[in-house]
Protein backbone atom coordinates (compact mmCIF):
# COMPACT_ATOMS: atom_id res chain seq x y z
CA UNK A 1 0.00 0.00 0.00
CA UNK A 2 1.29 3.42 -1.02
CA UNK A 3 2.17 6.11 1.99
CA UNK A 4 -0.50 8.21 0.17
CA UNK A 5 -3.28 5.80 0.73
CA UNK A 6 -2.02 4.85 4.41
CA UNK A 7 -2.21 8.65 5.12
CA UNK A 8 -5.98 8.62 3.75
CA UNK A 9 -6.60 5.33 5.64
CA UNK A 10 -5.12 7.25 9.15
CA UNK A 11 -6.88 10.08 8.24
CA UNK A 12 -10.17 8.14 8.03
CA UNK A 13 -9.80 6.60 11.52
CA UNK A 14 -8.60 10.04 12.81
CA UNK A 15 -11.64 12.13 11.86
CA UNK A 16 -14.29 9.91 13.27
CA UNK A 17 -12.54 9.04 16.64
CA UNK A 18 -12.09 12.53 17.16
CA UNK A 19 -16.03 13.11 16.62
CA UNK A 20 -16.49 10.29 19.34
CA UNK A 21 -14.04 11.66 21.34
CA UNK A 22 -15.70 15.30 21.66
CA UNK A 23 -18.97 13.64 22.38
CA UNK A 24 -17.25 11.23 25.35
CA UNK A 25 -15.67 14.09 26.46
CA UNK A 26 -18.88 15.50 26.96
CA UNK A 27 -20.30 12.26 28.97
CA UNK A 28 -22.03 11.57 25.92
CA UNK A 29 -22.47 8.03 24.38
CA UNK A 30 -22.88 8.58 21.17
CA UNK A 31 -24.67 5.10 19.91
CA UNK A 32 -27.20 5.88 22.37
CA UNK A 33 -27.92 9.13 21.02
CA UNK A 34 -31.01 7.38 19.03
CA UNK A 35 -32.76 6.17 21.74
CA UNK A 36 -31.91 9.81 23.85
CA UNK A 37 -33.18 12.09 21.39
CA UNK A 38 -36.57 13.47 22.02
CA UNK A 39 -37.64 13.92 18.86
CA UNK A 40 -37.25 10.08 18.02
CA UNK A 41 -40.85 8.37 18.86
CA UNK A 42 -41.08 4.52 17.85
CA UNK A 43 -39.28 2.10 17.04
CA UNK A 44 -35.51 2.77 17.08
CA UNK A 45 -34.09 0.61 13.88
CA UNK A 46 -30.33 0.18 12.14
CA UNK A 47 -29.86 2.64 9.18
CA UNK A 48 -30.72 0.71 6.05
CA UNK A 49 -29.28 0.88 2.33
CA UNK A 50 -31.21 1.36 -0.39
CA UNK A 51 -32.28 -2.04 -0.74
CA UNK A 52 -33.46 -1.98 2.09
CA UNK A 53 -30.73 -4.00 3.88
CA UNK A 54 -29.69 -3.09 7.39
CA UNK A 55 -25.86 -1.39 7.67
CA UNK A 56 -23.29 -3.20 10.13
CA UNK A 57 -20.97 -2.35 12.38
CA UNK A 58 -18.93 1.56 12.58
CA UNK A 59 -21.68 2.33 10.00
CA UNK A 60 -24.65 2.16 11.92
CA UNK A 61 -22.60 4.40 14.97
CA UNK A 62 -21.22 6.73 11.73
CA UNK A 63 -25.19 6.62 10.22
CA UNK A 64 -27.20 6.79 13.37
CA UNK A 65 -25.06 9.74 14.76
CA UNK A 66 -25.48 11.65 11.25
CA UNK A 67 -29.72 11.22 11.47
CA UNK A 68 -29.65 12.72 15.05
CA UNK A 69 -27.34 15.74 13.89
CA UNK A 70 -29.50 16.41 11.11
CA UNK A 71 -32.64 15.76 11.88
CA UNK A 72 -33.49 12.90 9.63
CA UNK A 73 -36.47 10.66 10.59
CA UNK A 74 -35.54 8.55 7.43
CA UNK A 75 -33.44 5.70 8.03
CA UNK A 76 -32.50 4.81 4.72
CA UNK A 77 -28.89 5.90 2.33
CA UNK A 78 -27.94 5.48 -0.84
CA UNK A 79 -24.63 6.96 -2.99
CA UNK A 80 -25.41 9.47 -5.48
CA UNK A 81 -25.02 7.01 -8.37
CA UNK A 82 -27.47 4.72 -6.38
CA UNK A 83 -30.53 8.03 -6.89
CA UNK A 84 -29.53 8.20 -10.53
CA UNK A 85 -30.51 4.73 -11.33
CA UNK A 86 -33.46 4.88 -9.35
CA UNK A 87 -34.40 7.85 -11.90
CA UNK A 88 -34.02 10.52 -8.92
CA UNK A 89 -31.13 13.29 -8.31
CA UNK A 90 -29.55 14.91 -4.60
CA UNK A 91 -30.60 17.98 -4.58
CA UNK A 92 -27.90 20.71 -5.27
CA UNK A 93 -26.14 22.06 -2.05
CA UNK A 94 -26.75 18.52 -0.28
CA UNK A 95 -23.49 17.61 1.88
CA UNK A 96 -23.14 13.72 2.07
CA UNK A 97 -22.17 11.01 5.34
CA UNK A 98 -19.39 9.07 5.80
CA UNK A 99 -19.49 5.23 5.70
CA UNK A 100 -16.77 3.27 5.62
CA UNK A 101 -15.79 0.23 3.84
CA UNK A 102 -13.39 -2.27 5.22
CA UNK A 103 -12.22 -5.27 2.89
CA UNK A 104 -8.71 -7.02 1.85
CA UNK A 105 -6.57 -7.60 -0.89
CA UNK A 106 -4.14 -10.28 -2.03
CA UNK A 107 -0.72 -9.07 -3.12
CA UNK A 108 2.21 -10.98 -4.00
CA UNK A 109 5.40 -10.06 -2.68
CA UNK A 110 9.00 -10.88 -3.03
CA UNK A 111 9.57 -13.35 0.23
CA UNK A 112 13.47 -12.05 0.48
CA UNK A 113 14.50 -15.44 -0.57
CA UNK A 114 14.33 -15.51 -4.13
CA UNK A 115 10.43 -16.79 -4.29
CA UNK A 116 7.34 -14.93 -4.00
CA UNK A 117 4.36 -15.04 -1.26
CA UNK A 118 0.62 -13.81 -1.19
CA UNK A 119 -0.12 -11.60 1.57
CA UNK A 120 -3.61 -10.55 2.10
CA UNK A 121 -3.25 -6.23 2.90
CA UNK A 122 -6.37 -4.48 4.53
CA UNK A 123 -7.60 -1.70 3.91
CA UNK A 124 -10.62 1.19 4.89
CA UNK A 125 -12.48 3.18 1.82
CA UNK A 126 -14.61 6.03 2.93
CA UNK A 127 -17.58 7.19 0.61
CA UNK A 128 -20.62 9.35 0.96
CA UNK A 129 -24.19 8.57 1.06
CA UNK A 130 -27.30 10.65 1.14
CA UNK A 131 -30.16 10.25 3.59
CA UNK A 132 -33.73 9.80 0.97
CA UNK A 133 -34.93 13.15 2.47
CA UNK A 134 -31.77 14.62 0.45
CA UNK A 135 -33.02 13.13 -2.33
CA UNK A 136 -35.91 14.22 -4.84
CA UNK A 137 -37.67 11.79 -6.95
CA UNK A 138 -37.58 8.45 -5.43
CA UNK A 139 -40.62 6.01 -5.78
CA UNK A 140 -42.80 7.12 -2.85
CA UNK A 141 -41.73 3.69 -0.83
CA UNK A 142 -38.75 5.03 -0.34
CA UNK A 143 -40.23 8.24 1.43
CA UNK A 144 -43.15 6.17 3.34
CA UNK A 145 -41.83 2.95 4.40
CA UNK A 146 -44.22 1.20 6.63
CA UNK A 147 -42.52 0.45 9.93
CA UNK A 148 -42.84 -2.90 11.26
CA UNK A 149 -44.48 -2.07 15.03
CA UNK A 150 -44.85 -5.07 17.68
CA UNK A 151 -46.86 -4.54 20.31
CA UNK A 152 -44.96 -4.33 23.84
CA UNK A 153 -45.83 -8.26 24.83
CA UNK A 154 -45.23 -9.26 21.60
CA UNK A 155 -41.79 -7.34 21.70
CA UNK A 156 -40.72 -8.55 24.78
CA UNK A 157 -42.37 -12.52 24.14
CA UNK A 158 -39.49 -12.35 20.68
CA UNK A 159 -36.89 -10.39 22.98
CA UNK A 160 -37.26 -14.03 25.19
CA UNK A 161 -37.66 -16.50 23.12
CA UNK A 162 -34.16 -15.10 21.26
CA UNK A 163 -32.31 -15.39 24.29
CA UNK A 164 -33.73 -19.23 25.16
CA UNK A 165 -32.32 -19.95 22.09
CA UNK A 166 -28.88 -18.95 22.19
CA UNK A 167 -28.46 -21.85 24.63
CA UNK A 168 -26.63 -19.57 27.39
CA UNK A 169 -27.10 -20.54 31.25
CA UNK A 170 -28.59 -17.70 32.44
CA UNK A 171 -28.96 -17.86 36.66
CA UNK A 172 -31.29 -15.11 38.52
CA UNK A 173 -30.20 -13.90 42.02
CA UNK A 174 -28.30 -10.98 43.33
CA UNK A 175 -27.64 -7.62 42.62
CA UNK A 176 -25.38 -7.80 39.91
CA UNK A 177 -25.48 -8.38 36.20
CA UNK A 178 -22.68 -10.32 34.95
CA UNK A 179 -20.83 -12.86 32.18
CA UNK A 180 -18.68 -15.31 34.44
CA UNK A 181 -16.09 -16.99 31.55
CA UNK A 182 -15.20 -19.79 34.21
CA UNK A 183 -18.49 -21.26 34.41
CA UNK A 184 -19.88 -20.01 31.69
CA UNK A 185 -22.71 -18.67 33.20
CA UNK A 186 -24.56 -15.65 32.95
CA UNK A 187 -26.02 -14.17 35.96
CA UNK A 188 -28.54 -11.62 36.24
CA UNK A 189 -30.65 -9.55 39.14
CA UNK A 190 -34.52 -11.69 39.75
CA UNK A 191 -36.50 -10.39 36.46
CA UNK A 192 -38.72 -8.54 38.88
CA UNK A 193 -36.42 -5.95 40.43
CA UNK A 194 -35.83 -4.22 37.11
CA UNK A 195 -38.09 -1.22 36.38
CA UNK A 196 -39.96 -3.49 33.29
CA UNK A 197 -39.24 -6.36 31.45
CA UNK A 198 -37.66 -3.94 28.33
CA UNK A 199 -35.25 -2.67 30.55
CA UNK A 200 -34.55 -6.84 31.80
CA UNK A 201 -33.60 -7.77 28.29
CA UNK A 202 -31.53 -4.50 27.24
CA UNK A 203 -29.20 -5.76 30.43
CA UNK A 204 -29.79 -9.35 29.19
CA UNK A 205 -28.13 -8.08 25.47
CA UNK A 206 -24.99 -6.14 27.29
CA UNK A 207 -23.78 -9.98 28.88
CA UNK A 208 -25.27 -11.96 25.77
CA UNK A 209 -22.56 -10.29 23.71
CA UNK A 210 -19.99 -11.03 26.71
CA UNK A 211 -21.11 -14.88 26.43
CA UNK A 212 -19.99 -14.91 22.54
CA UNK A 213 -16.45 -14.51 23.80
CA UNK A 214 -16.36 -17.87 24.56
CA UNK A 215 -13.37 -20.32 22.60
CA UNK A 216 -16.40 -22.15 21.11
CA UNK A 217 -18.36 -19.36 20.04
CA UNK A 218 -16.54 -16.03 18.32
CA UNK A 219 -12.93 -16.43 21.02
CA UNK A 220 -12.06 -13.46 21.73
CA UNK A 221 -10.16 -13.73 24.56
CA UNK A 222 -10.63 -12.34 28.15
CA UNK A 223 -7.97 -14.01 30.13
CA UNK A 224 -7.39 -10.19 31.20
CA UNK A 225 -10.10 -8.69 31.43
CA UNK A 226 -10.02 -8.51 35.21
CA UNK A 227 -6.14 -7.50 35.14
CA UNK A 228 -6.02 -4.85 32.69
CA UNK A 229 -8.08 -1.82 32.42
CA UNK A 230 -7.55 -1.42 29.74
CA UNK A 231 -8.68 -4.32 28.24
CA UNK A 232 -11.69 -4.43 30.41
CA UNK A 233 -12.88 -1.09 28.86
CA UNK A 234 -12.07 -2.57 25.14
CA UNK A 235 -14.76 -5.34 26.16
CA UNK A 236 -17.37 -3.11 27.89
CA UNK A 237 -17.00 -0.87 24.82
CA UNK A 238 -17.77 -4.38 22.65
CA UNK A 239 -20.82 -5.39 24.85
CA UNK A 240 -22.04 -1.91 24.94
CA UNK A 241 -22.15 -1.42 21.14
CA UNK A 242 -23.42 -4.85 20.39
CA UNK A 243 -26.00 -4.17 22.95
CA UNK A 244 -27.20 -1.47 20.89
CA UNK A 245 -27.09 -3.31 17.75
CA UNK A 246 -29.17 -5.80 19.72
CA UNK A 247 -31.99 -4.13 20.71
CA UNK A 248 -32.41 -2.22 17.63
CA UNK A 249 -32.69 -5.37 16.00
CA UNK A 250 -35.39 -6.84 18.88
CA UNK A 251 -37.17 -3.42 19.05
CA UNK A 252 -36.38 -2.77 22.69
CA UNK A 253 -33.89 0.04 24.22
CA UNK A 254 -30.76 -0.36 25.61
CA UNK A 255 -29.27 0.25 28.99
CA UNK A 256 -30.10 3.99 28.67
CA UNK A 257 -28.48 4.85 32.23
CA UNK A 258 -25.08 3.76 32.15
CA UNK A 259 -24.31 1.36 35.46
CA UNK A 260 -22.32 2.93 38.23
CA UNK A 261 -18.84 1.17 37.22
CA UNK A 262 -19.24 3.08 33.90
CA UNK A 263 -17.95 6.43 34.88
CA UNK A 264 -14.63 4.85 34.95
CA UNK A 265 -15.29 3.41 31.35
CA UNK A 266 -16.19 6.20 30.27
CA UNK A 267 -12.20 7.49 31.54
CA UNK A 268 -10.89 4.70 29.84
CA UNK A 269 -12.82 4.96 26.96
CA UNK A 270 -11.27 8.29 25.84
CA UNK A 271 -8.06 7.07 27.08
CA UNK A 272 -8.43 4.08 24.44
CA UNK A 273 -9.58 6.09 21.57
CA UNK A 274 -6.87 8.65 22.01
CA UNK A 275 -4.18 5.83 22.13
CA UNK A 276 -5.05 4.04 19.04
CA UNK A 277 -7.57 5.36 15.97
CA UNK A 278 -8.56 2.12 15.09
CA UNK A 279 -10.10 1.00 18.63
CA UNK A 280 -13.30 2.11 18.11
CA UNK A 281 -13.41 0.62 14.80
CA UNK A 282 -12.04 -3.08 16.06
CA UNK A 283 -14.74 -2.90 18.89
CA UNK A 284 -18.14 -2.13 16.30
CA UNK A 285 -16.42 -4.71 14.11
CA UNK A 286 -16.32 -7.31 17.25
CA UNK A 287 -19.66 -6.36 18.44
CA UNK A 288 -20.98 -6.78 15.08
CA UNK A 289 -19.64 -10.21 15.09
CA UNK A 290 -20.90 -11.15 17.90
CA UNK A 291 -24.48 -9.79 17.07
CA UNK A 292 -24.36 -12.17 13.71
CA UNK A 293 -23.29 -15.30 16.24
CA UNK A 294 -26.66 -15.21 18.32
CA UNK A 295 -28.57 -14.50 15.69
CA UNK A 296 -27.31 -17.33 13.80
CA UNK A 297 -28.04 -19.51 16.65
CA UNK A 298 -31.77 -18.24 16.11
CA UNK A 299 -31.64 -20.08 12.51
CA UNK A 300 -30.16 -22.99 14.03
CA UNK A 301 -32.64 -23.62 16.74
CA UNK A 302 -35.34 -23.13 14.39
CA UNK A 303 -33.68 -25.97 12.05
CA UNK A 304 -33.35 -28.30 15.29
CA UNK A 305 -37.21 -27.92 15.83
CA UNK A 306 -37.98 -28.90 12.23
CA UNK A 307 -35.84 -31.77 12.60
CA UNK A 308 -37.17 -33.14 15.65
Amino acid sequence: MSKTNESQRTDIYSRITDRIIEDLACGVRPWMKPWNAANTDGRISRPLRHNGEPYSGMNVLLLWSEQMSRGFTASMWMTFKQALELGAAVRKGETGSTVVFASRFTKTQADGKGGEVDREIPFLKAYSVFNVEQIDGLPDTYYHRPDIVLDPVARIAQADLFFRNTGAVIRHGGNQAFYAPGPDVIQMPPFETFKDAASYYATLSHEATHWTAAESRVRRDLSRYAKDRSERAREELIAELGSCFLCADLGIAPELEPRPEHASYLQSWLKLLADDKRAIFQAAAHAQRAVTYLHALQALKSEDLRAA
